[in-house]
C-alpha cells in the first residue's frame, strides 16, 4: 500500500516535522507498521509529496491499518495537525508479481 500525499511547499518545514511524529510514533507503538517514507527527486509526483509505503501480506490487511489508523488516538491528533497542509491525498494498493 502506498499513501501520497501532496503538500503546500510553503510549509514544508512544519509539514516534515510532524510526519516525524508519525515516524516517532511508529517505532515506540509494536502495533504500528513502520512504514518507509519517501520524497520524489526525480519522478512522475512533484517534489512536495510525501509518499508511505508498507508491503502488507494482503490486501485485507492493509484495509484494516487504514481503519486501525483513523480510530487512534495518538494518529488523529496529528493528523489534525497535519491535514491542513495536505493539498491532495491517494492511497495505491498493488499486488505483488512474484513470479
Amino acid at each position: 500500500m502506498r499513501i501520497i500525499q501532496k503538500f503546500d511547499a510553503f510549509n514544508e518545514k512544519e509539514f516534515m516535522a510532524l510526519e516525524k511524529q508519525f515516524d516517532d510514533l511508529e517505532k515506540k507503538r509494536s502495533d504500528y507498521p513502520h512504514g518507509k517514507r519517501m520524497q520524489p527527486i526525480s519522478a512522475g509526483e512533484p517534489v512536495n509529496t510525501l509518499i508511505w509505503q508498507y508491503e502488507f501480506p494482503d490486501i485485507e490487511s492493509a484495509y484494516k491499518t487504514l481503519d486501525f489508523f483513523s480510530g487512534d488516538e495518538e494518529h488523529e491528533k496529528l493528523f489534525e495537525l497535519q491535514s491542513p497542509l495536505i493539498k491532495q491525498v491517494k492511497i495505491e494498493f498493488y499486488k505483488s508479481l512474484d513470479f
